[in-house]
């Protein structure tokens, strides 16, 4: 079936029609919160502070700097790796992220952060990095349809899957009150299992014709290990970004880092195990790696202990490094989900895994480890809190197939620009490509003319005829 790829006109106005729609709310719903508000000076006096570094600014700037980063950087370079679509991995990324964390803004900002007339939106700097949480499993999600949908198709996702999120998120921390500092159920399992039943129900009968371009060559792969080492090195960051000052967010911190480390070992291990002459698959490495800092999500601010966090990124590399082998072939030829970037192998079951790990580790809490029960209702007991989290979990993988149908349902009619089977993974299709030559080079200017070769003496080694 031909499909009209041309988006001259419903692009355009796709975004400036959401542009438009995002000023008119931010202007009726949204000011500033006190943190940021030119009252600052009256609320230092209110609260008897002296210094301006109370500012919650102070706190949490440099967390949500990191967080940015990998939402922009990190995502939209891992997913580089197909050698002609570079240009949609981080271009449509960069689209669906600034869509995103505006639409997130309002809506967390109606669920969570409403002035005390219940009247306002009240931004401040914890609002950016939850926006950005949020986007991250956006980003998640887009995985599962790389190379196969177009930015309408993106921007529609984009806006139901950040409002699922937001009522999930809702529901999990306010109204079973679950313990999720990282996000291993709310951000990376809901995000990738409404990714993969998206792809699932957008399932491409004739894929097989792009089937080569879904390859990667070298360079695309060393552009891809660019997302996978800011996404490594910042993701401490992004577990304890908005957990509590203090002994939380410092534990939080360390369990990612010792989490991430043994992934990598593991990850590395069995990826030169599988191959039959030992050798490693640059796949793996640039996702597998990264499977600690997902399941360690959940528990990040617990006390899991370093050793814990060290066993949890060892199970992690391994559980993703196998998945990548034996179970996304599985999943496309049985199960008909075709997962471009692999999402269930990095965040699908690593964030279950996660949310296991949490409901363990708070179901074996006690006071003489935490100094006090620690857990939002006095008169749950460590093992109900345990049980909550699975509750959490559960509702997390229901709603992400409920909503992934949903969404899919809509992303399936046939106007909104999408490239044939043939053209998929491609980016001629919504990128004007420019060219190159075979050597990847710019091409040598023809009256430039090589210079004449001096001998010792100083004189030409050939007739300035012959060099002409």
């Amino acid at each position: 079936m031909a499909w009209n790829t041309n988006l001259r006109w419903r692009l355009p106005l796709a975004c400036l029609l959401l542009q438009v729609a995002m000023v008119v709310l931010f202007g009726v719903f949204v000011r500033y919160d006190t943190d940021a508000d030119a009252s600052w000076r009256e609320e230092k006096k209110r609260r008897n502070v002296s210094s301006d570094l109370e500012n919650e600014f102070y706190y949490r700037y440099p967390s949500f700097q990191d967080v940015h980063v990998m939402v922009f950087v990190g995502f939209g370079f891992l997913m580089t790796f197909l050698q002609r679509y570079g240009f949609g991995a981080v271009g449509f990324n960069f689209l669906l992220a600034a869509f995103g964390i505006q639409w997130a803004l309002l809506m967390q900002g109606w669920f969570h952060h409403l002035d005390s007339q219940g009247r306002y939106i009240l931004l401040g700097i914890e609002n950016l990095i939850n926006a950005d949480f949020c986007v991250a499993s956006v980003c998640v999600a887009f995985g599962a349809v790389l190379g196969k949908v177009s930015p309408i198709q993106l921007l529609i996702m984009t806006l139901f899957q950040v409002t699922l999120f937001t009522v999930n998120e809702y529901i999990l921390l306010n109204i079973l009150e679950v313990k999720d500092a990282g996000g291993s159920m709310t951000i990376h399992t809901f995000g990738a299992y409404f990714g993969l039943t998206v792809t699932w129900i957008l399932y491409r009968r004739n894929l097989e014709q792009s089937k080569k371009r879904q390859s990667s060559v070298y360079r695309s792969d060393l552009f891809a290990m660019i997302g996978t080492l800011f996404l490594w090195m910042y993701w401490p960051s992004f577990n304890s970004a908005v957990s509590f000052h203090g002994d939380a967010q410092h534990r939080a911190a360390i369990n990612t880092y010792c989490s991430l480390a043994a992934s990598v070992l593991t990850s590395v291990a069995l990826s030169s195990a599988l191959h039959k002459k030992g050798k490693l698959d640059m796949v793996h490495i640039q996702n597998a790696t990264l499977a600690g800092g997902v399941g360690v999500g959940t528990a990040a601010e617990m006390m899991l202990t370093p050793y814990g966090a060290l066993i949890v990124g060892f199970f992690c590399g391994s559980i993703s490094t196998l998945g990548f082998v034996f179970l996304t072939p599985f999943l496309e030829s049985r199960l008909r989900i075709q997962d471009t970037c692999g999402i269930h192998n990095l965040h699908g079951i690593p964030g279950v895994l996660g949310g296991i790990v949490g409901a363990v580790t708070a179901a074996f809490a006690s006071p003489d480890i935490y100094g006090q029960p620690g857990f939002p209702k006095e008169v749950r007991t460590s093992r109900i809190q345990g049980k909550f989290q699975v509750f959490g979990l559960l509702l997390s993988l229901a709603m992400a197939l409920v909503g992934g149908i949903m969404v899919g349902l809509i992303l399936r009619l046939p106007f909104w620009g999408q490239a044939a089977d043939e053209n998929c993974f491609e980016d001629e299709v919504y990128w004007e490509v420019p060219e190159e030559n075979s050597a990847g080079d710019a091409p040598e200017d023809p009256t430039l003319k090589p210079p004449a070769l001096l001998v010792s003496s100083g004189t030409p080694a050939f007739s300035p005829v012959l060099v002409s």
